[in-house]
């Protein structure tokens, strides 16, 4: 496979193909910030390695071969992430560009020694599943805290956004994975928080809030 089919698999995963469901080829083209004809294109070579099905202006889903083929791609940038991070000092901002270069690296050999120096991680630096080789994974139990009732607590366990922007506010404000957050109120008019970390108190807005999944202890 090149390194646009590829890119291809992995983005319709991520869309929900995974699932039965057909993915519209304008639902792609603007995930991949391409032209709808393009991903026609594409969608038929996919489907000619029985990678997918495409079902003419109704859009597309992965074959199991095209779930295992994401799975494998999925695997190695999580893992890459990982080693970025605790191997070579990187931070959490910098790794998903870095990672999306090395996870087309076809040797199953280098990945699964990477796998093993790791001792077998099972979440990435984002807080998202790792699939092992076998392409199973174990999704946390997590909601978004903008969904949090007022007042609780829970333990920040992943973002939702990882663009390094997001993530770079996130350590300007010290709110890392494995954080204890408080949700001290809600403001009405616009669905601010007003959140309590490390014994200080922020205020952050719906946005940061629909971003960062927490898990209730």
């Amino acid at each position: 496979m090149t390194r646009a089919e590829e890119n291809y698999i992995k983005t319709i995963f991520h869309l929900g193909g995974n699932q039965a469901q057909l993915i519209s080829t304008n639902a792609i083209a603007e995930q991949m910030e391409t032209k709808p004809s393009s991903v026609t294109d594409m969608a038929k070579k996919l489907a000619d390695k029985n990678l997918l099905n495409y079902i003419r202006y109704k859009g597309v889903s992965l074959t199991d071969l095209g779930i295992k083929t994401a799975l494998s791609i999925i695997r190695k940038h999580r893992l890459w992430e990982v080693f970025l991070v605790k191997k070579l000092d990187f931070t959490w901002d910098e790794v998903h560009e870095v990672a999306e270069q090395l996870e087309h690296i076809k040797s199953e050999k280098l990945i699964d020694k990477i796998d093993e120096l790791l001792d077998f991680p099972k979440y990435d630096p984002h807080g998202d599943p790792i699939p092992s080789k076998n392409g199973d994974f174990q999704e946390r139990d997590k909601q978004l805290l903008s969904e949090m009732p007022i007042p609780s607590s829970g333990v920040c366990v992943g973002v939702k956004d990882t663009s390094a922007a997001f993530l770079k506010f996130l350590d300007k404000h010290h709110i890392a994975l494995g954080h204890e957050i408080s949700i001290v109120e809600k403001e009405a008019f616009d669905d601010s928080l007003k959140i309590r970390i490390g014994g200080k108190e922020l205020q952050i807005s719906n946005q940061i809030a629909t971003n960062l999944y927490v898990k209730v202890e």
